[in-house]
């Protein structure tokens, strides 16, 4: 079990223990062996003039907790390499609101990330900013913008269904100039707000897998969502774009169960994150409005495909971008998603600088890329036994009325992807 303390700095002890993590929320405390997350959080919000409202706040500072203990506890030293047991402690405005949604709060991340969660919600957190001057926005919705291919999409059709979003951005991975474009580009007189959780560790072991990292991205939505007046009856919509296929992300094959299978957007987990919102009193509807749809549906679907056409380019998809000198890789699973997405649509793929595996086949391949071969067979299973059988259990989740939107859908993204694979001789 490892613990992990977020906390404002008056409440950190002068002696650390060794064996405990510890954060500073909202504010850099200046002192060796403590990390801390979103200094700049309560000045962004204060420069919008929003208000947050407490339920908003307190989930805010739960899910950048959340990540800082994903991020600073490393799963190299647990027994199986991977599943850890992490006791977080959590200073909040209202914990008593919490305690409610505690169960279903961890069980929720222990889908997410593959761990054990153990949360204890505290009192005398950090109390939500207040702005000199609350500013009326009129607005009536909010839209993640990170900066791939499926929010520029979501983007672009949402203002084209007469939609008036606020744009709502996660600065990592130098993201923010793809961004900036797509906001401007698309509606330029729409706000846009780029916060980011800026989490610093305090020193030692880390963990770069981040499985919970979207968490952080739904706090931000949730904060902005504070802005936004729908009605006391109506709950805010808040805009998730992704493809069907990302989202479920079943395992390709048995093997990669657990450390290979990510669930950032998963409905099951977002189905977790909509009770607990429910249970505690934020007013706002995560709305999956592409669920059933595959990437290259999406892009041969875009409401506006001539401004798509000028952007699309500019987005990004790859899950290793970084280590690529800031160039797709071109052989990870959203990569070669996002290959048979512009495969599929007919549309000249035009992503800069191409891809620094352009081939398929010679540079992956069936003894090749651990990324391309599990691709190469799980649409070799598909071919030969059906969708069912890469399925299995991967639709527990669902409803008897959703299971075949689900089922068609992951069929449809497996003949994208085995024309891409296809196309370049990789089976």
């Amino acid at each position: 079990m490892r613990r992990v303390i977020c906390a404002p700095a008056g409440l950190i002890p002068d002696e650390l223990y060794d064996d405990v993590k510890y954060f500073c929320t909202y504010g850099n405390p200046h002192r060796n062996g403590v990390g801390y997350f979103a200094p700049s959080i309560c000045r962004d919000l204060r420069r919008c003039g929003i208000t947050p409202t407490l339920p908003c706040w307190d989930f805010a500072t739960i899910a950048f907790s959340v990540i800082a203990a994903d991020n600073a506890v490393s799963r190299s030293r647990c027994e199986d390499g991977w599943t850890r047991q992490i006791e977080l402690d959590i200073h909040i405005c209202n914990p008593e609101a919490w305690e409610q949604v505690k169960e279903l709060f961890q069980n929720t991340l222990r889908f997410l990330t593959g761990d054990f969660w153990y949360l204890r919600f505290l009192p005398d957190g950090t109390p939500p900013p207040q702005p000199r001057r609350a500013r009326e926005y009129e607005n009536d919705c909010v839209c993640l913008l990170s900066g791939g291919m499926d929010s520029l999409i979501g983007a672009i059709d949402i203002v084209a269904q007469n939609r008036k979003p606020i744009f709502v951005s996660q600065t990592v991975q130098g993201n923010a100039d793809s961004q900036n474009l797509f906001a401007e580009q698309i509606a330029q007189a729409l706000p846009h707000f780029q916060w980011s959780h800026k989490l610093h560790l305090p020193g030692g072991e880390s963990e770069d897998s981040t499985r919970s990292r979207s968490i952080a991205f739904l706090a931000l939505a949730a904060l902005a969502s504070s802005a936004v007046h729908a009605g006391d009856a109506t709950p805010v919509e808040i805009h998730m774009p992704e493809n069907g296929l990302i989202s479920l992300n079943i395992a390709l094959h048995s093997g990669r169960t657990g450390s290979f299978s990510t669930k950032t957007t998963h409905p099951k987990y977002i189905s977790g994150i909509q009770g607990i919102w429910d249970a505690t009193g934020i007013h706002s509807r995560i709305v999956s409005r592409y669920r059933f749809k595959t990437k290259g549906e999406m892009v041969s679907e875009c409401l506006n495909p001539t401004l798509l056409l000028e952007l699309i380019g500019s987005s990004t998809s790859c899950g290793k971008f970084g280590r690529y000198a800031r160039q797709h890789c071109g052989r990870c699973v959203p990569c070669m998603v996002r290959r048979a997405a512009f495969l599929h649509a007919d549309i000249a793929d035009s992503t800069p600088r191409g891809y620094w595996y352009q081939n398929l086949s010679t540079n992956g391949g069936l003894n090749g890329s651990n990324d391309v071969s599990a691709m190469a067979i799980a649409c070799l299973t598909y071919l030969e036994a059906g969708i069912e059988s890469l399925i299995k259990g991967g639709l527990s989740f669902a409803s008897s009325a959703e299971k075949d939107d689900y089922k068609n859908m992951l069929a449809r993204g497996f003949d994208e992807l085995t024309s891409l694979l296809t196309q370049h001789g990789v089976i």
